[in-house]
Protein backbone atom coordinates (compact mmCIF):
# COMPACT_ATOMS: atom_id res chain seq x y z
CA UNK A 1 0.00 0.00 0.00
CA UNK A 2 1.46 3.42 -0.96
CA UNK A 3 2.49 5.82 1.79
CA UNK A 4 1.51 9.48 1.81
CA UNK A 5 4.51 11.53 2.96
CA UNK A 6 5.22 15.14 3.86
CA UNK A 7 6.28 16.64 0.50
CA UNK A 8 9.41 18.68 -0.15
CA UNK A 9 7.91 22.11 -0.76
CA UNK A 10 11.17 23.96 -1.32
CA UNK A 11 14.91 23.63 -0.96
CA UNK A 12 15.02 25.51 2.35
CA UNK A 13 11.87 23.98 3.85
CA UNK A 14 12.61 21.12 6.22
CA UNK A 15 9.20 20.55 7.77
CA UNK A 16 5.53 21.40 7.51
CA UNK A 17 2.35 21.41 9.58
CA UNK A 18 -0.64 19.29 8.59
CA UNK A 19 -3.43 21.84 9.01
CA UNK A 20 -6.36 19.93 7.51
CA UNK A 21 -7.33 16.51 6.19
CA UNK A 22 -9.99 16.62 3.48
CA UNK A 23 -10.65 12.87 3.81
CA UNK A 24 -11.20 10.60 6.77
CA UNK A 25 -10.15 7.00 7.24
CA UNK A 26 -12.26 4.73 5.04
CA UNK A 27 -12.99 7.38 2.40
CA UNK A 28 -12.33 6.74 -1.27
CA UNK A 29 -9.47 8.79 -2.72
CA UNK A 30 -9.16 9.82 -6.36
CA UNK A 31 -5.80 10.76 -7.80
CA UNK A 32 -5.50 14.53 -8.21
CA UNK A 33 -8.12 15.57 -5.67
CA UNK A 34 -7.09 17.51 -2.56
CA UNK A 35 -6.09 15.11 0.23
CA UNK A 36 -4.62 17.35 2.92
CA UNK A 37 -3.37 20.87 3.53
CA UNK A 38 0.17 21.77 4.59
CA UNK A 39 1.32 25.02 6.17
CA UNK A 40 4.95 26.18 6.10
CA UNK A 41 6.54 29.49 7.00
CA UNK A 42 6.01 30.53 3.35
CA UNK A 43 2.71 29.20 2.02
CA UNK A 44 -0.38 27.14 2.80
CA UNK A 45 -0.78 24.46 0.13
CA UNK A 46 -3.37 21.83 -0.66
CA UNK A 47 -1.64 18.55 -1.54
CA UNK A 48 -3.42 16.24 -4.02
CA UNK A 49 -3.56 12.46 -3.77
CA UNK A 50 -1.03 10.70 -5.99
CA UNK A 51 -3.01 7.45 -6.39
CA UNK A 52 -6.56 6.11 -6.36
CA UNK A 53 -7.67 3.95 -3.45
CA UNK A 54 -9.01 3.94 0.12
CA UNK A 55 -7.50 6.09 2.90
CA UNK A 56 -6.68 3.26 5.30
CA UNK A 57 -4.75 5.19 7.96
CA UNK A 58 -3.99 8.76 9.03
CA UNK A 59 -0.73 8.71 10.94
CA UNK A 60 -0.25 12.43 11.61
CA UNK A 61 -3.16 14.42 12.95
CA UNK A 62 -4.08 18.01 12.15
CA UNK A 63 -1.91 20.62 13.84
CA UNK A 64 1.21 18.44 14.02
CA UNK A 65 4.52 19.60 12.51
CA UNK A 66 6.73 16.91 11.01
CA UNK A 67 9.87 16.70 8.87
CA UNK A 68 9.80 16.41 5.11
CA UNK A 69 9.52 12.73 4.12
CA UNK A 70 7.58 11.70 7.24
CA UNK A 71 4.79 9.21 6.50
CA UNK A 72 1.46 10.96 7.03
CA UNK A 73 -1.07 8.38 5.87
CA UNK A 74 -1.57 5.16 3.94
CA UNK A 75 -3.73 4.63 0.87
CA UNK A 76 -4.79 1.06 0.12
CA UNK A 77 -6.48 -0.53 -2.85
CA UNK A 78 -10.22 -0.15 -3.21
CA UNK A 79 -10.96 -3.88 -3.40
CA UNK A 80 -12.60 -6.14 -0.80
CA UNK A 81 -9.23 -6.97 0.74
CA UNK A 82 -8.51 -3.34 1.69
CA UNK A 83 -7.67 -3.01 5.38
CA UNK A 84 -8.91 0.09 7.20
CA UNK A 85 -6.90 1.26 10.20
CA UNK A 86 -8.69 3.83 12.33
CA UNK A 87 -5.85 4.58 14.76
CA UNK A 88 -2.39 6.06 14.18
CA UNK A 89 0.20 3.40 13.47
CA UNK A 90 3.48 3.08 15.34
CA UNK A 91 5.37 4.89 12.60
CA UNK A 92 3.60 8.14 13.49
CA UNK A 93 6.24 9.10 16.02
CA UNK A 94 5.18 12.76 15.92
CA UNK A 95 1.45 12.15 16.35
CA UNK A 96 -0.13 13.56 19.52
CA UNK A 97 -1.44 10.04 20.24
CA UNK A 98 2.12 8.76 20.72
CA UNK A 99 3.45 9.24 24.29
CA UNK A 100 6.54 11.40 24.56
CA UNK A 101 8.21 8.76 26.70
CA UNK A 102 7.81 6.22 23.91
CA UNK A 103 9.35 8.61 21.43
CA UNK A 104 12.30 9.32 23.68
CA UNK A 105 12.88 5.61 24.25
CA UNK A 106 13.13 4.86 20.54
CA UNK A 107 15.15 7.88 19.41
CA UNK A 108 18.61 9.17 20.07
CA UNK A 109 20.25 12.54 19.94
CA UNK A 110 21.12 13.96 16.54
CA UNK A 111 24.43 12.80 15.15
CA UNK A 112 26.27 13.31 11.90
CA UNK A 113 23.98 10.62 10.47
CA UNK A 114 20.95 12.82 11.24
CA UNK A 115 21.80 16.24 9.77
CA UNK A 116 20.08 19.34 11.09
CA UNK A 117 17.65 21.19 8.86
CA UNK A 118 18.20 24.93 8.16
CA UNK A 119 15.17 25.75 10.33
CA UNK A 120 16.56 23.77 13.27
CA UNK A 121 20.03 25.28 12.89
CA UNK A 122 18.52 28.76 12.95
CA UNK A 123 16.47 28.03 16.06
CA UNK A 124 19.46 26.53 17.86
CA UNK A 125 21.53 29.61 17.03
CA UNK A 126 18.80 32.03 18.11
CA UNK A 127 18.54 30.35 21.51
CA UNK A 128 22.28 29.70 21.95
CA UNK A 129 21.68 25.96 22.17
CA UNK A 130 23.99 23.03 21.46
CA UNK A 131 22.29 20.33 19.41
CA UNK A 132 23.59 17.72 21.84
CA UNK A 133 21.30 18.99 24.63
CA UNK A 134 18.12 18.64 22.56
CA UNK A 135 16.31 15.30 22.40
CA UNK A 136 15.46 14.42 18.80
CA UNK A 137 12.15 12.72 18.02
CA UNK A 138 12.34 12.65 14.23
CA UNK A 139 13.36 9.70 12.05
CA UNK A 140 16.66 8.20 13.25
CA UNK A 141 16.65 10.63 16.18
CA UNK A 142 16.69 13.71 13.99
CA UNK A 143 15.99 16.97 15.79
CA UNK A 144 12.84 18.70 14.53
CA UNK A 145 11.66 22.26 14.98
CA UNK A 146 9.14 21.12 17.59
CA UNK A 147 11.95 19.43 19.55
CA UNK A 148 13.85 22.72 19.83
CA UNK A 149 10.73 24.71 20.73
CA UNK A 150 9.77 22.12 23.35
CA UNK A 151 13.29 22.28 24.83
CA UNK A 152 13.12 26.08 24.99
CA UNK A 153 9.65 26.00 26.56
CA UNK A 154 10.87 23.55 29.19
CA UNK A 155 13.92 25.71 29.85
CA UNK A 156 11.71 28.77 30.26
CA UNK A 157 9.57 26.92 32.78
CA UNK A 158 12.50 25.77 34.90
CA UNK A 159 15.31 28.28 34.30
CA UNK A 160 16.42 30.40 37.24
CA UNK A 161 16.33 34.18 36.99
CA UNK A 162 19.58 35.40 35.48
CA UNK A 163 21.79 37.72 37.46
CA UNK A 164 22.18 41.17 35.93
CA UNK A 165 25.94 40.80 36.28
CA UNK A 166 25.86 37.96 33.72
CA UNK A 167 24.17 40.06 31.06
CA UNK A 168 26.01 41.01 27.90
CA UNK A 169 26.25 44.72 26.93
CA UNK A 170 23.76 44.18 24.11
CA UNK A 171 21.20 42.57 26.41
CA UNK A 172 21.67 45.30 29.05
CA UNK A 173 21.10 47.98 26.41
CA UNK A 174 17.92 46.31 25.13
CA UNK A 175 16.56 45.97 28.65
CA UNK A 176 17.36 49.61 29.41
CA UNK A 177 15.96 50.99 26.13
CA UNK A 178 12.64 49.21 26.65
CA UNK A 179 12.55 49.67 30.45
CA UNK A 180 12.31 45.95 31.08
CA UNK A 181 13.06 44.32 34.42
CA UNK A 182 15.47 41.44 33.65
CA UNK A 183 13.70 39.29 36.24
CA UNK A 184 10.57 39.36 34.05
CA UNK A 185 12.36 37.72 31.11
CA UNK A 186 13.15 34.00 31.16
CA UNK A 187 16.60 33.12 29.83
CA UNK A 188 17.16 30.20 27.51
CA UNK A 189 20.94 30.44 27.32
CA UNK A 190 23.45 28.44 29.32
CA UNK A 191 22.47 28.26 33.00
CA UNK A 192 19.40 30.39 32.33
CA UNK A 193 21.38 33.33 31.00
CA UNK A 194 19.41 35.95 29.09
CA UNK A 195 20.26 36.11 25.40
CA UNK A 196 19.54 38.89 22.94
CA UNK A 197 16.93 36.66 21.31
CA UNK A 198 15.16 36.18 24.67
CA UNK A 199 14.72 39.93 25.10
CA UNK A 200 13.76 40.53 21.46
CA UNK A 201 11.17 37.75 21.61
CA UNK A 202 9.84 39.24 24.87
CA UNK A 203 9.41 42.61 23.13
CA UNK A 204 7.90 41.12 19.94
CA UNK A 205 5.33 39.17 21.96
CA UNK A 206 4.35 42.38 23.72
CA UNK A 207 5.04 40.81 27.11
CA UNK A 208 6.24 44.24 28.31
CA UNK A 209 2.82 45.74 27.45
CA UNK A 210 0.02 45.35 29.97
CA UNK A 211 -3.17 44.07 28.32
CA UNK A 212 -6.49 43.16 29.85
CA UNK A 213 -9.54 41.17 28.83
CA UNK A 214 -12.84 42.54 30.03
CA UNK A 215 -15.98 40.52 30.61
CA UNK A 216 -17.69 39.85 27.31
CA UNK A 217 -14.51 40.27 25.22
CA UNK A 218 -13.81 37.60 22.64
CA UNK A 219 -10.27 36.22 22.45
CA UNK A 220 -9.19 34.85 19.06
CA UNK A 221 -5.84 33.05 19.09
CA UNK A 222 -3.65 33.90 16.09
CA UNK A 223 -3.68 31.33 13.32
CA UNK A 224 -0.29 30.20 12.06
CA UNK A 225 -0.61 32.46 9.00
CA UNK A 226 -1.63 35.44 11.15
CA UNK A 227 1.25 34.78 13.54
CA UNK A 228 3.81 34.50 10.75
CA UNK A 229 2.52 37.70 9.15
CA UNK A 230 2.76 39.51 12.48
CA UNK A 231 6.30 38.30 13.10
CA UNK A 232 7.35 39.31 9.59
CA UNK A 233 5.88 42.80 9.99
CA UNK A 234 7.51 43.42 13.37
CA UNK A 235 10.84 42.16 12.05
CA UNK A 236 10.60 44.45 9.03
CA UNK A 237 9.91 47.53 11.15
CA UNK A 238 12.86 46.65 13.37
CA UNK A 239 15.15 46.14 10.36
CA UNK A 240 14.45 48.93 7.85
CA UNK A 241 14.40 52.70 8.18
CA UNK A 242 10.81 53.02 6.91
CA UNK A 243 10.04 56.27 5.10
CA UNK A 244 6.78 57.14 3.31
CA UNK A 245 6.45 59.25 0.17
CA UNK A 246 3.15 59.86 -1.64
CA UNK A 247 2.25 61.22 -5.07
CA UNK A 248 -1.19 62.13 -6.36
CA UNK A 249 -1.66 60.70 -9.85
CA UNK A 250 -4.12 61.64 -12.58
CA UNK A 251 -5.40 58.31 -13.97
CA UNK A 252 -7.63 59.82 -16.66
CA UNK A 253 -5.41 58.54 -19.49
CA UNK A 254 -5.79 55.03 -18.07
CA UNK A 255 -9.50 55.51 -17.38
CA UNK A 256 -10.19 56.37 -21.02
CA UNK A 257 -8.66 53.04 -22.06
CA UNK A 258 -10.57 51.13 -19.38
CA UNK A 259 -13.87 52.66 -20.55
CA UNK A 260 -13.21 51.97 -24.22
CA UNK A 261 -11.70 48.48 -23.93
CA UNK A 262 -12.97 47.26 -20.58
CA UNK A 263 -16.14 45.54 -21.80
CA UNK A 264 -14.29 43.66 -24.56
CA UNK A 265 -11.55 42.65 -22.11
CA UNK A 266 -14.05 41.30 -19.56
CA UNK A 267 -15.95 39.37 -22.21
CA UNK A 268 -12.75 37.82 -23.51
CA UNK A 269 -10.91 37.17 -20.22
CA UNK A 270 -13.77 36.78 -17.76
CA UNK A 271 -12.76 39.48 -15.27
CA UNK A 272 -12.64 43.27 -14.97
CA UNK A 273 -9.65 45.27 -16.20
CA UNK A 274 -8.64 47.15 -13.04
CA UNK A 275 -6.05 49.85 -12.45
CA UNK A 276 -3.61 47.36 -10.88
CA UNK A 277 -2.08 45.87 -14.07
CA UNK A 278 -1.57 49.38 -15.51
CA UNK A 279 0.27 50.42 -12.35
CA UNK A 280 2.25 47.18 -12.32
CA UNK A 281 3.46 47.67 -15.91
CA UNK A 282 4.39 51.31 -15.21
CA UNK A 283 6.19 50.29 -12.00
CA UNK A 284 8.21 47.59 -13.75
CA UNK A 285 9.22 50.01 -16.51
CA UNK A 286 10.25 52.66 -13.97
CA UNK A 287 12.24 50.15 -11.90
CA UNK A 288 14.48 49.56 -14.90
CA UNK A 289 15.40 53.23 -14.73
CA UNK A 290 15.65 53.28 -10.90
CA UNK A 291 17.36 49.95 -10.12
CA UNK A 292 18.30 50.89 -6.54
CA UNK A 293 14.65 50.21 -5.64
CA UNK A 294 14.88 46.71 -7.11
CA UNK A 295 17.36 45.71 -4.47
CA UNK A 296 18.05 44.49 -0.94
CA UNK A 297 20.40 45.62 1.81
CA UNK A 298 23.34 43.38 2.69
CA UNK A 299 26.20 43.88 5.15
CA UNK A 300 26.96 47.58 4.59
CA UNK A 301 26.10 47.14 0.93
CA UNK A 302 23.23 47.49 -1.53
CA UNK A 303 22.55 44.38 -3.60
CA UNK A 304 20.93 45.42 -6.89
CA UNK A 305 18.94 42.63 -8.54
CA UNK A 306 19.04 42.36 -12.31
CA UNK A 307 16.05 40.02 -12.32
CA UNK A 308 12.81 41.97 -11.90
CA UNK A 309 10.41 39.78 -9.90
CA UNK A 310 7.25 41.63 -8.89
CA UNK A 311 5.37 40.54 -5.76
CA UNK A 312 1.64 41.27 -5.43
CA UNK A 313 0.35 41.17 -1.83
CA UNK A 314 -2.87 39.16 -1.43
CA UNK A 315 -5.11 39.33 1.64
CA UNK A 316 -6.35 35.92 2.76
CA UNK A 317 -9.69 36.99 4.22
CA UNK A 318 -8.01 38.80 7.15
CA UNK A 319 -6.01 35.67 8.02
CA UNK A 320 -2.72 37.26 7.04
CA UNK A 321 -0.96 38.09 3.82
CA UNK A 322 0.82 36.11 1.16
CA UNK A 323 2.90 37.61 -1.64
CA UNK A 324 2.93 35.58 -4.87
CA UNK A 325 5.60 36.68 -7.31
CA UNK A 326 5.58 37.35 -11.05
CA UNK A 327 9.09 36.28 -11.98
CA UNK A 328 10.55 38.17 -14.93
CA UNK A 329 7.75 40.74 -14.73
CA UNK A 330 9.50 42.98 -17.26
CA UNK A 331 8.81 40.38 -19.96
CA UNK A 332 5.02 40.80 -19.62
CA UNK A 333 2.73 43.22 -21.42
CA UNK A 334 -0.43 44.75 -19.96
CA UNK A 335 -2.80 41.92 -20.91
CA UNK A 336 -0.45 39.07 -20.00
CA UNK A 337 0.48 40.70 -16.67
CA UNK A 338 -3.20 41.21 -15.82
CA UNK A 339 -3.82 37.51 -16.48
CA UNK A 340 -0.79 36.44 -14.44
CA UNK A 341 -1.75 38.60 -11.44
CA UNK A 342 -5.30 37.26 -11.56
CA UNK A 343 -4.04 33.66 -11.73
CA UNK A 344 -1.67 34.07 -8.77
CA UNK A 345 -4.34 35.78 -6.65
CA UNK A 346 -6.78 32.94 -7.33
CA UNK A 347 -4.13 30.36 -6.46
CA UNK A 348 -3.40 32.21 -3.22
CA UNK A 349 -7.05 32.32 -2.16
CA UNK A 350 -7.62 28.67 -3.04
CA UNK A 351 -4.36 27.55 -1.38
CA UNK A 352 -2.83 26.31 -4.61
CA UNK A 353 0.39 28.33 -4.42
CA UNK A 354 3.72 26.54 -4.43
CA UNK A 355 6.91 27.87 -2.86
CA UNK A 356 8.14 28.69 -6.36
CA UNK A 357 5.15 31.04 -6.68
CA UNK A 358 6.35 33.06 -3.67
CA UNK A 359 10.13 32.94 -4.15
CA UNK A 360 12.68 35.50 -5.32
CA UNK A 361 10.56 38.66 -5.13
CA UNK A 362 12.55 41.88 -5.60
CA UNK A 363 9.81 44.56 -5.31
CA UNK A 364 6.22 44.42 -4.01
CA UNK A 365 2.92 46.14 -4.77
CA UNK A 366 0.03 46.05 -2.29
CA UNK A 367 -3.40 47.02 -3.58
CA UNK A 368 -5.99 48.17 -1.01
CA UNK A 369 -7.44 50.55 -3.63
CA UNK A 370 -10.58 48.47 -4.37
CA UNK A 371 -11.73 49.28 -0.81
CA UNK A 372 -11.52 53.03 -1.46
CA UNK A 373 -8.51 53.76 0.73
CA UNK A 374 -6.97 57.23 0.60
CA UNK A 375 -3.40 56.62 1.73
CA UNK A 376 -1.59 53.48 2.92
CA UNK A 377 1.84 53.38 4.54
CA UNK A 378 2.66 49.73 3.85
CA UNK A 379 5.40 47.77 5.62
CA UNK A 380 8.35 46.68 3.49
CA UNK A 381 8.44 43.01 2.48
CA UNK A 382 11.89 41.96 3.68
CA UNK A 383 14.57 41.73 2.39
CA UNK A 384 13.34 44.16 -0.26
CA UNK A 385 13.90 47.91 0.09
CA UNK A 386 10.52 49.29 -1.00
CA UNK A 387 6.81 48.57 -1.40
CA UNK A 388 4.26 50.52 -3.44
CA UNK A 389 0.67 50.91 -2.27
CA UNK A 390 -2.03 51.58 -4.87
CA UNK A 391 -4.88 53.33 -3.09
CA UNK A 392 -8.40 54.19 -4.20
CA UNK A 393 -9.09 56.07 -7.45
CA UNK A 394 -12.04 58.48 -7.46
CA UNK A 395 -13.57 61.09 -9.74
CA UNK A 396 -12.40 64.58 -8.70
CA UNK A 397 -12.19 68.10 -10.13
CA UNK A 398 -8.71 68.89 -11.43
CA UNK A 399 -7.02 71.79 -13.17
CA UNK A 400 -6.27 70.93 -16.80
CA UNK A 401 -3.70 72.90 -18.79
CA UNK A 402 -4.17 73.12 -22.54
CA UNK A 403 -1.40 73.20 -25.13
CA UNK A 404 -1.54 77.01 -25.26
CA UNK A 405 -1.19 77.33 -21.50
CA UNK A 406 -4.84 77.94 -20.72
CA UNK A 407 -6.38 76.39 -17.62
CA UNK A 408 -9.78 74.87 -17.02
CA UNK A 409 -11.56 72.61 -14.53
CA UNK A 410 -12.35 69.01 -15.52
CA UNK A 411 -13.51 65.83 -13.78
CA UNK A 412 -10.78 63.16 -13.84
CA UNK A 413 -9.99 59.86 -12.11
CA UNK A 414 -7.41 60.64 -9.40
CA UNK A 415 -5.62 58.45 -6.87
CA UNK A 416 -2.56 58.19 -4.64
CA UNK A 417 0.56 56.10 -5.09
CA UNK A 418 2.34 55.64 -1.74
CA UNK A 419 5.92 54.39 -1.71
CA UNK A 420 7.39 53.08 1.54
CA UNK A 421 11.15 52.81 1.13
CA UNK A 422 14.15 51.89 3.25
CA UNK A 423 16.10 55.09 3.85
CA UNK A 424 19.25 53.03 4.30
CA UNK A 425 19.10 52.13 0.61
CA UNK A 426 18.03 55.37 -1.09
CA UNK A 427 17.25 58.99 -0.31
CA UNK A 428 14.02 60.91 -0.75
CA UNK A 429 14.98 62.56 -4.03
CA UNK A 430 15.53 59.17 -5.68
CA UNK A 431 12.15 57.94 -4.43
CA UNK A 432 10.44 61.13 -5.63
CA UNK A 433 11.90 60.80 -9.13
CA UNK A 434 10.75 57.18 -9.26
CA UNK A 435 7.16 58.11 -8.38
CA UNK A 436 7.23 60.94 -10.93
CA UNK A 437 8.37 58.48 -13.59
CA UNK A 438 5.61 55.99 -12.72
CA UNK A 439 3.02 58.76 -13.03
CA UNK A 440 4.50 59.92 -16.33
CA UNK A 441 4.31 56.40 -17.79
CA UNK A 442 0.69 56.04 -16.66
CA UNK A 443 -0.16 59.31 -18.40
CA UNK A 444 1.71 58.81 -21.67
CA UNK A 445 2.02 55.12 -22.56
CA UNK A 446 -0.05 53.79 -25.45
CA UNK A 447 -2.20 51.42 -23.40
CA UNK A 448 -4.59 50.66 -26.23
CA UNK A 449 -1.73 49.21 -28.21
CA UNK A 450 -0.76 47.04 -25.21
CA UNK A 451 -4.21 45.46 -25.17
Amino acid sequence: MPDVTMPQLGETVADGTVTKWFKKVGDSVVRGEALFEVSTDKVDTEIPAQVDGILTAILVEEGVTVDVGTTLAVIGGGGPDAVVVDKPAAVATTSPATPKESIAATSSRATSASPLSPVVRRLLAEHDLDAQVVQGTGPQGRITRDDVLAHVANAQATAPVASTTALSPVVRRLLSDHRIDPSSVVGTGANGRLTRRDVEAFIERGDNVVTSVARGDEVLPFTKRRRLTAEHMVRSKATSAHTLMVKEVDFEHVEVVRRSAGATFKEREGFTLTYLPFIAVATVQALKEFPHLNASVGDDELIIHHDLNLGIAVDLDSDGLVVPVVNGADEYGLRSLALKIRDLAEKARTKQLTLDDTANGTFTITNPGPFGTLLTGAIINQPQVAILSTDGVARKPVVVTSSDGGESIAIHSVGMLALTFDHRAIDGAYAARFLLRVADILNTRNWTEDL
